[in-house]
């Protein structure tokens, strides 16, 4: 049989994981990546001798990543130096500071001293939540390509334990009562980019698996796990064209024969993989009119995540805080509202940082730090005008940082810095609303509803990455690339195995 070409748009977290495993199954694999380095949202950002990760810092479920490798014919162990951050990250409130730990006992007598009387609901909180994890878990394998699928037996015994018509906040209000703590256990919904009081319940899997399995980080930053899947793929004889922009799908009628670079090169190939933010790729690599479910006129009514202000300071001092860090607003509830419903920027905000100096001394100059500091704040939906706010929105976050961190002479330190806006995301990065996080995870855009691996509009067509099942956050980014590559394998009749660790 003549060697099946897949085309890859996007060396992204999902696109590299489709490219290594197909690669390794045989397949002809093409990366088309618009930037000069592979990763998308995952690549480095630097400043001089300095490096961030320009997206994702937490790495869960590192499972997952392994048998990703394994797919590939790989041990990540030999391309990977894995550290688990234990304490996982300190939550500081207005009046109290909590470091949530993997260690259960330290857990529980953490929980009785900050938050007397909730040890119990701890202990409930992992043993429920543990059954519907294990439930829900396999609902995040199936492809959900026919509504067959949306009656798949996984599917069905998930339902009765998914808590549908609860949310986040309201779930894990079963099990505690102070609500700072469960803000400690529902701020995880950022990832999704949603208010944990409009969060699906399902997603208390979230918490629970960062609680149980931990949370870790790559030595020289995550975005070292693109760098690895690249290196796997050039081992395997697929090849990543960067610099190349892809203008268009090629279509005849709704079948998908190759892709369009921007240089007018047409590139033919069997199957195309879409590894690019969905929505901004369903309005701008395919005609007006070709698409219905998807329409131009149907993505705007959709739901999107957040936006995030990002601030990549290159200081020349180090700080003793921990790897991560997350600052609540005094009032939490209201600055949530602020970002997903109202569209306002606030003076009170919350906020994120990451100290990873402190863990890894690969990321900046000895006694030096790479600071990375992430704002929740509205998408572009909402029209704030990111060209007269940035200025005053960087002086309200570092007046912040000097009132409410150990950051208190932060400005007399940087030495560098980059900012990326939401209306940069959008600009720069191709981030449809600039929605960091994607398509909201709603019910109504979540498993069967939202957009499927196999593109239900056009022929030969799969998605990858955040914008499609089963959804955006590092672990679930790389099952999409495991999907689609199983399904394009099943389609060729090439035989594998899969592993699960």
């Amino acid at each position: 049989m003549q060697q099946k070409h897949i085309a890859i748009i996007g060396a992204g977290p999902g696109g590299l994981s489709s490219a290594i495993i197909l690669a390794n199954r045989g397949f002809k694999v093409s990366v088309y990546e618009k930037e000069s380095e592979a990763g998308g949202r995952n690549a480095p950002l630097r400043i001089g001798d300095y490096t961030f990760d320009t997206g994702p810092t937490f790495l869960m479920m590192t499972f997952i990543l392994e048998e990703i490798f394994l797919l590939a014919g790989k041990k990540m162990s030999d391309y990977l130096n894995v550290t688990k951050i234990d304490p996982m990250y300190r939550l500081v409130f207005d009046d109290k500071t909590f470091m949530p730990t993997n260690d259960k006992q330290m857990m529980e007598n953490q929980i009785n001293a900050v938050f007397p009387g909730n040890k119990k609901g701890y202990k409930n909180f992992l043993k429920r939540e543990e059954n519907k994890f294990k439930k829900m878990y396999p609902c995040l394998k199936i492809d959900y390509s026919s509504i067959f699928k949306f009656l798949h037996p996984n599917l069905l015994k998930a339902l009765p334990v998914m808590d549908l018509g609860k949310t986040l906040y309201g779930n894990l209000a079963r099990y505690f009562s102070d609500e700072k703590l469960i803000l400690s256990f529902t701020f995880q919904s950022k990832y999704l980019g949603m208010s944990a009081w409009e969060c699906p319940a399902a997603f208390t899997m979230i918490p629970f698996v960062e609680h149980n399995y931990g949370i870790y980080h790559v030595n020289g930053g995550l975005h070292k796990i693109s760098s690895a899947m690249q290196k796997i793929l050039e081992e395997k004889n697929g090849k990543i064209y960067f610099n190349t922009k892809v203008k268009s799908l090629i279509l005849d009628g709704k079948k998908t024969k190759g892709i369009e670079l921007e240089n007018g090169e047409k590139i033919y190939a069997d199957e195309v993989i879409i590894n690019a933010d969905f929505a901004h790729a369903m309005s701008n690599l395919v005609h007006e009119g070709a698409l219905k479910k998807y329409s131009n006129k149907n993505l705007k009514s959709k739901k999107y995540s957040c936006s995030t202000f990002m601030m990549y300071l290159a200081v020349d001092k180090k700080y003793d805080m921990p790897h991560h860090n997350i600052f609540f607003a005094k009032d939490y509830k209201t600055n949530i509202e602020n970002i997903f419903n109202n569209g306002k920027l606030t003076d009170e905000m919350s906020f994120y940082i990451q100290n990873a100096s402190i863990t890894d001394s690969s990321l900046a100059p000895d006694g030096c730090s790479a600071v990375y500091i992430l704002v929740p704040v509205p998408n572009n939906s909402f029209g704030i005008d990111w060209s007269k706010n940035k200025d005053i929105y960087r002086e309200k976050v570092l007046k912040e940082l000097e009132k409410r961190t150990e950051l208190k002479d932060i400005r007399q330190h940087i030495k560098a810095e980059k900012i990326i806006t939401p209306s940069d995301w959008e600009s720069n990065y191709a981030v449809y609303y600039g929605a960091t996080f994607n398509l909201g995870h709603n019910l109504g855009q979540m498993l069967f509803f939202r957009p499927h691996n196999k593109f239900e509009e056009l022929e030969n067509t799969y998605l990858v990455g955040g914008g499609t099942h089963p959804g955006s956050g590092l672990p679930t980014i790389y099952e999409s690339g495991r999907i689609a590559s199983n399904m394009i394998s099943k389609k060729y009749g090439i035989k594998f195995e899969d592993v699960n660790l």
